[in-house]
């Protein structure tokens, strides 16, 4: 278990409600900050703040997305699937289950992210 899978880390990422509602949004659709801040009814630099923290956990992942008028925007989409915290010989044990990017664009930007 690394430090972004610590019983404590989770905790305290999920305890938050904006973080846990950008969770919930992002599992349905890939949505921008704009967006989320709208549906959520919260200050874009708060859903920014979430987002980066979300992201730094490996939560959620960010993709450019192109417009037509030739600029770009992030999206954003859930990777979280599954929690699991097990007490065992007196520890915690904490598992997190994220799911693993399929597009070949997302897997490009894990792996670059590795590498960095």
């Amino acid at each position: 278990m690394d430090d972004a899978d610590s019983l404590a880390s989770v905790a305290e990422v999920l305890a938050d409600p904006y973080a846990r509602a950008i969770l919930a949004a992002a599992s349905e659709e890939r949505v921008d900050a704009a967006t989320l801040a709208e549906r959520l009814d919260a200050d874009p630099s708060t859903v920014y703040r979430r987002l980066e923290r979300l992201e730094a956990h490996g939560l959620v992942t960010s993709r450019v997305q192109p417009r037509s008028d030739g600029h770009h925007y992030q999206v954003y989409r859930t990777r979280l699937r599954r929690v699991t915290v097990d007490l065992e010989d007196g520890e915690y044990r904490v598992s997190v289950e994220r799911e693993e990017p399929t597009d070949p664009a997302d897997r490009l930007t894990d792996l670059f992210e590795e590498i960095r």
